[in-house]
C-alpha cells in the first residue's frame, strides 16, 4: 500500500489516563503484559504512568517499575505524566524518555486539578527545565494544555488565553506542547481554528493532539487536527480514561478506532491491527465491569481491509 501522507504516531495513554479514572488497581504483571503486547502491535510511544503520590492514585503506584520494563523494548518512547518538580525529578531518575506536565487553560480547572493557577504552572515549568538541564538529562519536557476548548467547571475558555499560555510555556523552556479537549467540548471548526493559530506560534514544537469522544466528535476532531497539520495523537485502548477533576470528561478516543481511521485512508501508523485488537480483548477481560468505548471492535474491519489486517497500517 502506498502512503502519500506523512506517517501518524498514535501515543497510547491507557496505562495512565485510562487507569487513573478506574477505581480498581490492575496488577503490575498485567500492566507489563499490556506494554509488551502494545509494543508487539506496533505502538512506539506509551505513557506508562504518572509520578504522583500513591495515596492519591494507587492505580499508578508502580510507575517506576513500568518505566524500567518499557525501556528494555527496542524503539519504544517511554513517557510519564508529572504534576510538579518532584515528579519531574523522579522521571529523570528513572530514565523516562519524555515527561509530560499538565497545564490547564481553564483557571478553575487548574486550581481543582493542581491547586495552582496556570501562570504558577508556567513558573514550575521553568524550574523543571532548569533542574533537568542541571542533571544533564535528555528527558524531553512536554506540556499538555488541557481544557483548551472549554471546561465543565469554568465553561468557556478563550482561544486568546490558550495561545497566550502556549507562548508562555515555550518561553519557560518546554520542548514540545500539545492541546487537549479534556471534556469533549470541541467541534471540528474550533479544532482547526485553534490548531492553525497554535502552529503559527509553536511550529513543530506543537507536537500532539488529545481528544475525548464524550459527545461523539472525537474522530471528527482528530480529522480536523490532522488536516491542520498534526501527525501525533494521544489515544487510549478501548476509549477508557478521563480527568478525575473534570466532571463528565469520559472516554478518550479509542486507539483501535484511530488505527482504523488512518489505515482506511492509507496513512501509515506502523500498527498491526490484529495484534492491537487481541490486546483490546485481553484488556477488556481484565477490566470486566468497567465502561469501555470504541466502535471498530463491534463492527470489525470491512472486507476490503481484512487481508491486510496483520500488516502495519
Amino acid at each position: 500500500m502506498s502512503h502519500p501522507n506523512p506517517p501518524v504516531v498514535l501515543r497510547e495513554v491507557g496505562l495512565r489516563d485510562g487507569l487513573q479514572s478506574i477505581a480498581r488497581v490492575l496488577p503490575t504483571a498485567h500492566k507489563l503484559e499490556w506494554i509488551r503486547d502494545a509494543h508487539a502491535a506496533g505502538l512506539r510511544e506509551i505513557e506508562v504512568g504518572s509520578f504522583v503520590p500513591a495515596r492519591l492514585l494507587p492505580q499508578l503506584a508502580d510507575t517506576a517499575e513500568l518505566v524500567a520494563f518499557a525501556k528494555t523494548l527496542p524503539g519504544l518512547v517511554t513517557s510519564v505524566l508529572v504534576p510538579n518538580l518532584k515528579g519531574a525529578q523522579r522521571a529523570v531518575e528513572t530514565g523516562a524518555d519524555l515527561m509530560l506536565l499538565p497545564l490547564s487553560a481553564s483557571h478553575a480547572h487548574s486550581l481543582a486539578n493542581l491547586r495552582k493557577t496556570p501562570d504558577e504552572v508556567v513558573a514550575e515549568i521553568g524550574r523543571i527545565r532548569a533542574a533537568r538541564d542541571a542533571a544533564g538529562s535528555q528527558c524531553v519536557l512536554g506540556v499538555g494544555m488541557s481544557t483548551a476548548f472549554g471546561c465543565t467547571i469554568q465553561g468557556r475558555v478563550d482561544a486568546s488565553e490558550v495561545l497566550r499560555l502556549l507562548q508562555a510555556v515555550l518561553d519557560a523552556g518546554a520542548d514540545r506542547v500539545g492541546l487537549a479537549d479534556t471534556v469533549g467540548y470541541a467541534d471540528p471548526a474550533m479544532v482547526r481554528h485553534l490548531f492553525e493559530g497554535a502552529l503559527r506560534i509553536a511550529g513543530d514544537r506543537l507536537a500532539c493532539a488529545h481528544f475525548h469522544d464524550t459527545r461523539g466528535l472525537g474522530i471528527a476532531n482528530v480529522m480536523a487536527a490532522w488536516q491542520a497539520g498534526m501527525t501525533r495523537f494521544d489515544a487510549c485502548l478501548a476509549g477508557i480514561g478521563g480527568c478525575p477533576h473534570a466532571p463528565g470528561a469520559s472516554g478518550n478516543v479509542a486507539t483501535e478506532d484511530l488505527a482504523y481511521l488512518f489505515a482506511s485512508m492509507g496513512v501509515d501508523t506502523g500498527i498491526h491491527f490484529d495484534r492491537l485488537m487481541a490486546l483490546r480483548r485481553k484488556v477488556a477481560h481484565r477490566l470486566e465491569g468497567e465502561t469501555l468505548h470504541g466502535t471498530i471492535w463491534r463492527a470489525g474491519l470491512p472486507k476490503t481491509m481484512q487481508a491486510a489486517a496483520g500488516e502495519p497500517a
